[in-house]
C-alpha cells in the first residue's frame, strides 16, 4: 500500500535524522513533555531515551513535527514545553483580574536588573535617576523572576539582584541574551526613562557564578544591609 502524504514526510523525517534519533525516542520525548507540569529540562528527558540517543537530534525531530500544529515545541530557559500556537492564542484567551499589577518603577527594575546584571539597589537608582522603593524589589521577587545573589565586595557589602529561570520561563526566552534591544523595549512601553551618560544595554548575562566583585551572601541575614537608612529629606 502506497504511503500516505503525511506518513510519507514523517518517514522522510526521519529517514533524515537516522540514527541520531528513532521514532521511538521522539514518542519517549513527546510523552514525557507532555506530562509535565513544568517545562523539561534535556537532561531529564535523555536520561529515559534509548542508549546513545542524540536527544538534540530528538527534540529537533519532535519539534519539527510539531511545526504549524495547533501546539508547538518550544525551548525556554533551556527547557522544552508546549505551548499553544502563536497565531491561535487569541482563542484561548479569557478576562481575568490581574492580580500582580506591576507598577512603572518596578517595570524598569526588572529591565535593569535582567540587562544590567548583577546590580544593587544603588546601581538601580543610578541608572533609573531616581530612589528605588523597597516594594519594587519586593514584588519582583515574590513573582520569582529577581533573586538575590550575593554580596557586592564594597562598603556595606550590599546584596546584588539578578533574574531567575522562572523569568526567562515567563518571557518566553530560552536564553537571557535573547532579551530584545533598547530600541525595542522602548517600542512596546516597557522603558521610557533616559539612561544616563556612560550607561548603555549591555548584553546581559545571568552566569549563575558569582563575579569577581561579588561574595556568597554568607551567614548574615538575607536583607543585611540591602537596605540602608534613607538619606535625610527622602
Amino acid at each position: 500500500m502506497a504511503r500516505t502524504k503525511a506518513g510519507s514526510n514523517v518517514a522522510q523525517l526521519f529517514d533524515a535524522i537516522a540514527p541520531r534519533a528513532t521514532p521511538e525516542d521522539v514518542r519517549i520525548a513527546e510523552a514525557m513533555v507532555f506530562a509535565s507540569a513544568e517545562p523539561l529540562d534535556e537532561s531529564a528527558i535523555a536520561a529515559r531515551l534509548s542508549a546513545g540517543a542524540d536527544v538534540g537530534a530528538v527534540m529537533e525531530a519532535l519539534q519539527r513535527l510539531y511545526t504549524g500544529r495547533g501546539v508547538n515545541l518550544v525551548r525556554v530557559a533551556r527547557r522544552w514545553t508546549f505551548r499553544t500556537a502563536e497565531d491561535l492564542s487569541w482563542l484561548l484567551a479569557r478576562e481575568t483580574e490581574d492580580k500582580r499589577k506591576l507598577s512603572r518603577a518596578a517595570i524598569e527594575t526588572l529591565a535593569i536588573v535582567a540587562y544590567h546584571q548583577p546590580v544593587t539597589r544603588a546601581d538601580i537608582e543610578e541608572i533609573r535617576g531616581v530612589a528605588v522603593s523597597k516594594g519594587a524589589l519586593d514584588v519582583l521577587m515574590e513573582a520569582g523572576w529577581v533573586r538575590m545573589r550575593g554580596r557586592r565586595k564594597a562598603p556595606g557589602r550590599p546584596i546584588t539582584y539578578g533574574t531567575t529561570t522562572e523569568f526567562l520561563i515567563q518571557f518566553g526566552l530560552d536564553a537571557i541574551g535573547d532579551l530584545p534591544g533598547l530600541d525595542e523595549l522602548q517600542a512596546a512601553g516597557l522603558f521610557d526613562g533616559k539612561l544616563p551618560e556612560g550607561y548603555g544595554v549591555p548584553r546581559p548575562s545571568d552566569e549563575p557564578a558569582l563575579q569577581a566583585d561579588e561574595d556568597p551572601l554568607g551567614e548574615a541575614g538575607p536583607l543585611d544591609g540591602a537596605w540602608g537608612p534613607m538619606p535625610s529629606g527622602e
